[in-house]
């Protein structure tokens, strides 16, 4: 097996070498390279190298190389070969040319996706830790009052602790938001986390009060209130502060811009944000809310397996599309005002159906000699289980094609089951068994037996469909 050091200089020479790499950046399970000449990447080499588990992308090469490894490649690139993780502007400007172009060329909604992306994901650890430290806070309390744990000073404290550190993320989460969404539309930073604040910030109340729009007897149902439009909110909010700050900036003095240009960009974004964006926001997520409810909060348990089924069966050919990332502020808004994600158990279904599928193939691999199959899903595979679905999916069943389709079938009675028991998670991240400490105490052996489920389901599907000839010969 070849260290991280010698898979980067391979990787770096089946790109085209460092000339041919505009920016390296990295994700959970991917190293993603912008290229300024795919035709001087070796692709079918590349994809076939030990260590690779696959790739995709156009004009930016994403190498699937699996959780931990794709940040130490990343650093490799930066600090030993000497690459930017960052845009910058170098001489060869038909290389930045094409860059552009090919930014222009996506559409609005693949756009918008995307920098709904590139505000959250830098966020997913600490939504992860966050959830996890709550979780067990909430299991630490149950148990306390069930009677199973004493209620003495040592779990009193770990109990504080644990909730502590998981509200210091999830209780201001707006803040994180703001800050992230400002370096994503080019505002400052502080700024954006000043917006972010201000949406959870108490004289909210007051100011609804002076206007009239508090419902004292449901809070929640006042036209404005603290925390009115959640996420959906700041990321407008935010927005909107970054067009006004340019236009400030342009006509303040420079001598006179460290001081006019916050106070005047902040108080125009404030009044904005208080007296329009957040009741505006506010009623689009609370109609977002109201709808989600039909589906998959849903008393009719007939309801609650048909959308379980389907959310779970078609997850994946949304991920593969692009269109997850438009579900993130779906999480935030049901966490906000359900106290508990339901969205998220459900579609972490579709990994494990991806899991079950790909034991039955590894089962069919094994009946027809192809070894090369075997050892890609004995690679694959423990990562799969902890929630990581990129190298089973880039590297089994989509390039199979049926399993990727059997996989999905599968993971749908697993989102069915975690459907109708009405499974709620504390906040989201990777899916599979490592997304257990997540959920809410009473929801764990649910979710549990979901992904056992959807294990099965991905299992049988694929077993059913698929032939040993189509595995023989690829």
């Amino acid at each position: 097996m070849a260290t991280n050091k010698e898979l980067a200089k391979k990787i770096l020479e089946l790109v085209g070498g460092k000339e041919n790499i505009i920016t390296v950046t990295n994700c959970m399970t991917r190293l993603r390279l912008r290229i300024k000449d795919m035709s001087n990447v070796q692709m079918e080499e590349l994809k076939n190298t030990e260590g690779v588990l696959g790739v995709t992308g156009t004009d930016s090469l994403q190498v699937v190389v699996g959780p931990g490894k794709a940040r130490k490649l990343a650093d490799i690139f930066v600090e030993e070969f000497g690459l930017t993780g960052d845009s910058v502007v170098t001489e060869d400007w038909e290389g930045t040319k094409a860059d552009i172009k090919s930014r222009q060329k996506k559409g609005p909604l693949k756009a918008g996706l995307e920098t709904i992306a590139g505000i959250f994901i830098p966020l997913i650890p600490a939504i992860i830790a966050a959830g996890i430290f709550n979780g067990f806070a909430s299991l630490i309390s149950t148990l306390q009052g069930n009677g199973n744990l004493p209620t003495s000073n040592t779990w009193n404290f770990i109990q504080l602790m644990f909730s502590l550190i998981g509200a210091a993320f999830l209780g201001y989460f707006a803040i994180y938001t703001g800050v992230n969404a400002a370096k994503r539309f080019g505002a400052t930073e502080a700024l954006g986390g000043m917006i972010g604040a201000m949406t959870i910030g108490a004289q909210i109340n007051s100011i609804s009060e002076l206007f009239g729009l508090y419902n004292a007897e449901v809070p929640l149902n006042s036209i404005l209130t603290t925390g009115k439009g959640g996420i959906i909110g700041v990321i407008l909010g935010v927005y909107l502060l970054s067009k006004i700050e340019r236009k400030v900036r342009k006509v303040v003095p420079d001598v006179l811009d460290l001081i006019v240009t916050p106070l005047v960009t902040l108080l125009i974004t404030g009044l904005a944000l208080v007296l329009v964006i957040m009741p505006v926001s506010g009623f689009i997520s609370d109609g977002l809310v109201s709808a989600l409810s039909v589906i998959i909060n849903s008393d009719n348990t007939i309801v609650s397996v048909i959308s379980g089924y389907i959310l779970a069966a078609v997850f994946l050919p949304m991920v593969l599309l692009g269109l997850h990332h438009g579900l993130i502020p779906i999480y935030a808004i049901q966490l906000e005002s359900m106290g508990g994600v339901s969205l998220f158990p459900v579609l972490a279904m579709a990994g494990a159906g991806q899991v079950g599928a790909a034991i039955a193939i590894y089962l069919k691999a094994k009946k027809v000699d192809n070894q090369r199959i075997q050892s890609v899903i004995t690679g694959a595979l423990p990562a799969g289980v902890l929630g990581i679905g990129e190298p089973l999916i880039y590297g089994v069943t989509l390039p199979l094609g049926k399993p990727f389709v059997t996989a999905g079938l599968g993971a749908g009675f697993g989102g069915a089951y975690v459907m109708a028991t009405k499974v709620l998670a504390t906040a989201w991240g990777p899916s599979g068994l490592v997304a257990l400490p997540l959920m809410q105490p009473d929801s764990m052996l649910n979710y549990f037996l979901g992904i056992i489920i959807s294990y099965v389901g991905g299992f049988i599907m694929t077993t059913l469909f698929i032939k040993n000839s189509d595995i023989a010969n690829v």
